[in-house]
């Protein structure tokens, strides 16, 4: 089997419009969580996210594109682009037929949905542009990419909620494995930021009025966030051949369903999930330094993810360091461990443990060490990267030091 490797990472989200000065905020402690500003913000409840501010689309693309892209198919092409460029890889001949893109998304081009909705009920109007389904649909993003690079192998969207983006990693990282590519683009976008989008959130009542707080004992639900993370993920042999800067390896994967409950999770799906990524990468418990934690900020999640961690290391649960990045960025919902895999890369490359802000009260059911208010210098060889979505679906990745 091929060895799988990082060679590119780009992203845009509430903390930064690019890889550097996200990990900056990380490095920082820094809240992108704020005022939401959208139309009819009025007449919402939750009135704060994650959301991407100081965006102009116009800077980035022409009008005839625009027309094609809905808000997460931007943001994907965005880092898409800066991954490709830290790449340096050139998409052409043979390797463009073994180059392909997987990409998650929970919605897809929800805020294309949204305009058209209101203009069909609210304004009255009896037709919509003609590009509306090629600009809503969820493989939008994953066909645009594919399309501006050249990449003619493998093209796909993956749909999993909130462990959409692991399950598409998951799956790039499989097919170079087995041979079926030698490079994919990979990684996630969410753009749910609209009236349509946070009202339908509102309705599961596990929304945040105020903060994510992920494992504090006064914690009060989740905030939305939007953005993209997307990764050149190539074979090693052929990255070390050309010289390519590696930023880490991706070294296992695996994945389950709760098969219990649509919205609960499940501490035994949460556990065979985490298990079998160390079991995947050939790694020991005692291997693994840190986990981003899939970490909401409601109370469901938090106590089940910290039970099924601790299931699966037993007595190293106490000496591992585990952070949930959607304190500071939200949940990205389909694109959320795409940029949560920054702060992966960052513990491996950089020494720095991402911390979990906005922690003000000790959970004796959350008792790990989760890496409070500030970030960490820590030496890591092998981290984990775990997501659990709504319809029970687990995504675990496992990453060692290049």
């Amino acid at each position: 089997m091929r060895r799988v490797v990082i060679t590119g990472a780009g992203t845009i989200n509430a903390l930064g419009h690019n890889v550097p000065d996200t990990l900056e905020a990380m490095r920082e402690g820094r809240c992108g969580i704020s005022d939401l500003d959208i139309r009819d913000v009025e007449r919402l409840q939750i009135r704060i996210a994650g959301q991407v501010h100081d965006w102009d689309a116009e800077a980035q693309f022409n009008r005839q594109q625009i027309a094609l892209y809905d808000r997460f198919t931007q943001f994907t092409l965005l880092a898409a682009k800066e991954a490709i460029t830290q790449s340096g890889l050139e998409f052409g001949g043979q390797l463009a037929a073994e180059a392909g893109v997987v990409l998650g998304t929970a919605g897809g081009g929800v805020n294309t949905w949204d305009e058209n909705y209101r203009a069909v009920y609210e304004d009255g109007k009896n037709r919509v542009h003609p590009f509306v389904v090629p600009k809503l649909m969820n493989n939008a993003a994953a066909s645009h990419v594919s399309i501006e690079w050249n990449l003619k192998g493998p093209a796909f969207t993956v749909a999993t909620a909130c462990a959409s983006s692991n399950h598409a990693m998951g799956l790039a990282f499989q097919m170079i494995r087995a041979g079926g590519a030698r490079v994919m683009v990979t990684g996630g976008s969410e753009s749910m930021l609209c009236f349509g989008g946070v009202k339908a959130w509102e309705g599961l009542r596990v929304m945040s009025r105020d903060a994510c707080r992920p494992f504090s004992l006064n914690r009060n639900g989740m905030v939305q966030g939007e953005g993209a993370g997307v990764f050149v993920f190539e074979d090693y042999e052929h990255a070390r051949a050309r010289g390519a800067d590696i930023l880490a390896e991706v070294v296992g994967f695996a994945m389950t369903s709760d098969a219990a409950d649509i919205v609960m999770p499940s501490k035994q799906g949460a556990e065979r999930a985490i298990s079998g990524a160390m079991r995947d990468a050939g790694l020991a418990p005692t291997d693994v330094g840190y986990i981003n934690a899939h970490g909401t900020g409601t109370a469901a999640n938090d106590k089940t993810e910290c039970a099924a961690v601790a299931d699966a290391f037993g007595a190293h649960a106490d000496r591992l360091m585990i952070s949930s990045t959607k304190s500071m960025h939200g949940h990205l919902i389909g694109g959320t461990g795409a940029v949560e895999l920054l702060a992966c890369i960052m513990a491996l490359r950089e020494g720095v443990i991402a911390p979990t802000i906005g922690y003000e009260e000790p959970d004796p059911e959350c008792a790990l060490d989760v890496v409070p208010n500030t970030a960490r210098e820590a030496k890591v060889g092998a981290v984990l990267s775990n997501a659990f979505a709504f319809g029970g679906l687990n995504a675990v990745l496992a990453l060692k030091r290049a």
